[in-house]
């Protein structure tokens, strides 16, 4: 690829659970041209949610194509195409023809519950999390993957002959690009193989014990990769050469490449992330363990992941459900009319509580509540309840790693609202940071294909780029946020145990 004279670029496609997108990046990081497209969100039944994986293959070919043209530059110019995916969306397919065997069964689907019971009380369930760094939930692609082979008549053993072949959506993806039924790349990276279940966070390999406690057939399983490194090329001969999962590619697009690093990624529900360094550390206070990047043939860095079920999605309820704002950016203006929440606390429990304290059964409580109250104090509490999962999350992660916080970095639609970022600031009692360019996940992935191919020599150099568009200070006294997140979390506590029986 002769490219003397031309500008180089990077190109990152993120897929995502409601669209994809194709970003451009120069080599100075700078976002040049982006390319979207949203793809169908599938129900079958209640809680049964997916996605059609050709519908999502074909946006992402249109969309490589498109955003060159947007930014009018030929194709052997781009050096290098990152993916960032939907995590633990799960997605089987016919290794000679390329055809999925059915929908993809998405990361928010809980149809696998009863499945997972089940397991749970197998000999060997308590070496999941030992294994695995994660417990064993339906949330990951495990009991997905076991649940298809069930379901589906004659799909295991087809599986077993090595016909049927298994991926996230990056190796959906990677296997497409580089060729499919025609010469295709089966791999996967280590941050998506580990949110499987099946890979052994310690070894970075697929792990016998675990794909025979699950049943799923090692025949069926790409390879685990780096998340920067040369996979395969398209048809254009553009090196695809890096994978990260979505949260593990905003932490690295906002640099937090040492120990101690954090960020937090704020939308529908949102996902807060430290890096641990080298060595994985187990959790005692209910979050995940898990791969931050591994970058070539370089160590592995790990973390540890608190994630919140609904922040954005209490926002939407507010507008959707009650109609007290008709815009999401609404709610910082409500919320501004009033000094505080007048004693109304927010616990959004929609689907029960996740990170740390993973209470499947509570449901949503406003508490507090007095003919005082108003709409204003309403929404202040609303987004208070966003601050104060955070706080309950890094709390947690604090006492796992044995260190304190200094900072946050924050990123996603929610980090627009200045009030919220002030609040989450008091909240923590630590600074809160917020990058001029919010596309930390496709930016990630970015930085990784570049590292791979030459087009940044360090993750040093990448730090340069960053720039900072908003630092909040706390302006809380610590007595008065101890106080009032001792309050929020008596309402949480009066979550629990809402869809027993009786």
């Amino acid at each position: 690829m002769n490219l003397a004279g031309k500008a180089r670029y990077v190109m990152a496609i993120d897929q995502g659970t409601t669209s994809s997108r194709a970003i451009l990046y120069d080599a100075a990081g700078h976002l040049v041209s982006v390319a979207q497209r949203e793809h169908q969100q599938i129900y079958p039944a209640a809680g049964q949610v997916e996605h059609d994986a050709l519908e999502i293959r074909k946006n992402v070919d249109g969309l490589v194509g498109r955003v060159t043209a947007k930014a009018r530059i030929a194709a052997d110019q781009v050096v290098a195409i990152g993916i960032a995916n939907q995590r633990e969306t799960t997605v089987l397919w016919e290794r000679r023809t390329g055809k999925p065997v059915g929908n993809a069964i998405v990361w928010q689907d809980t149809r696998t519950e009863e499945l997972v019971g089940q397991l749970a009380r197998r000999p060997g369930a308590a070496d999941v999390a030992q294994r695995s760094g994660l417990p064993l939930l339906g949330y990951f692609a495990a009991p997905r993957i076991r649940w298809m082979l069930d379901h589906r008549p004659r799909l295991r053993e087809r599986a077993e002959r090595g016909e049927i072949l298994f991926g996230t959506m990056d190796s959906w993806l990677i296997w497409n690009l580089t060729g499919g039924p025609e010469g295709g790349v089966h791999v996967t990276d280590v941050t998506n193989a580990g949110r499987t279940l099946l890979m052994n966070l310690r070894t970075l390999d697929w792990d016998d014990r675990l794909l025979e406690f699950f049943g799923v057939p090692s025949a069926i399983l790409p390879e685990i990769r780096s998340n920067a490194e040369i996979y395969g090329r398209t048809a254009q001969g553009i090196p695809i050469a890096a994978a990260l999962g979505d949260q593990q590619a905003a932490l690295f697009g906002q640099t937090c490449f040492d120990a101690g690093e954090a960020k937090c990624t704020y939308g529908t529900g949102s996902f807060l992330l430290t890096n641990t360094g080298t060595a994985p550390v187990s959790s005692e206070h209910g979050l995940l363990t898990t791969v931050a990047f591994q970058i070539g043939s370089e160590a592995a860095h790990y973390a540890l992941e608190g994630s919140m079920a609904a922040t954005g999605t209490l926002v939407q309820w507010l507008r959707d459900r009650l109609d007290l704002i008709d815009a999401a950016p609404e709610i910082e203006t409500l919320a501004s009319t009033v000094a505080d929440n007048g004693g109304c606390y927010v616990v959004p429990a929609f689907s029960g509580l996740f990170a740390p304290r993973w209470r499947a059964e509570a449901r949503g409580v406003i508490a507090g509540l007095t003919s005082y109250i108003t709409k204003g104090h309403l929404a202040r509490a609303v987004l208070e309840a966003t601050a104060w999962q955070t706080r309950e999350v890094v709390a947690a992660m604090n006492a796992d790693t044995g260190r304190t916080l200094a900072e946050l970095r924050v990123d996603g639609g929610m980090t627009s609202n200045n009030l919220l970022m002030q609040q989450i600031s008091d909240a923590l009692g630590i600074p809160v940071e917020r990058p001029l360019y919010s596309e930390t996940v496709s930016l990630g992935a970015a930085y990784a294909a570049g590292l791979a191919v030459g087009l940044w020599p360090d993750m040093t150099g990448l730090r340069r780029n960053r720039r900072t568009a908003g630092r909040w200070r706390p302006a809380m006294s610590a007595q008065r946020r101890d106080r009032e997140y001792g309050r929020w979390s008596r309402a949480a506590d009066l979550t629990y145990n809402w869809t027993e029986p009786g």
